[in-house]
């Protein structure tokens, strides 16, 4: 029997989503940008035009490290270009949705991300995860419990990028199947 909460994070999301990619100005990004929504935050990445073709056999030749460079400038521009009407996208939405709003853009294959929110997220753990979240401060891989199990969470998300997103697929499924069902 589907309790319609399902339903509703999905409608709310379409419409958050929706909403931004209504409100965002064209001439931001190359295309449509990506919104991620969740219980606490709206996040938008754009993609930025690419680097042109100087700069790109430039940073070629340079290697990596030029590349890093040139994606971090071409970021920092854009988020000082678009500070003012960002931060006056990000309130409206607050005001309306009650998330708050983060940022971040693509270069080539680069996500650089600004004004994320960081969320505690309490969980229990056994003695045996404990130990490994332990051994990772120890070590100085992380500074503290919090830190390591934040860690253990991007190396999963790394590693496991496409059975996510299988799974994430599945669970849209699901919300679609109940959404076709019978209603109590």
């Amino acid at each position: 029997m589907p309790t319609g909460r399902g339903d509703a994070a999905a409608d709310t999301a379409a419409e958050i989503r929706g909403w931004c990619l209504g409100r965002l100005p064209d001439e931001w990004f190359t295309g449509p940008p990506e919104v991620i929504v969740d219980r606490e935050e709206i996040t938008v990445i754009g993609q930025l035009p690419p680097v042109a073709e100087a700069e790109r056999a430039e940073a070629g030749k340079a290697g990596e490290a030029e590349a890093d460079v040139v994606a971090a400038v071409r970021s920092r521009r854009f988020r000082e270009e678009t500070r003012e009407a960002r931060i006056g996208i990000a309130r409206e939405a607050e005001r309306r949705f009650g998330l708050k709003v983060s940022w971040g853009v693509v270069i080539g294959n680069r996500t650089v991300m600004f004004t994320t929110l960081s969320v505690p997220v309490m969980t229990r753990l056994r003695q045996a995860e404990r130990r490994v979240l332990d051994t990772l401060v120890e070590a100085g891989v992380a500074r503290s419990r919090s830190d390591a199990l934040a860690w253990c969470v991007r190396l999963v998300g790394e590693h496991e990028d496409s059975w996510l997103g299988a799974l994430r697929d599945a669970l849209r499924q699901v919300e679609q199947v109940r959404a076709e069902g019978p209603r109590s």
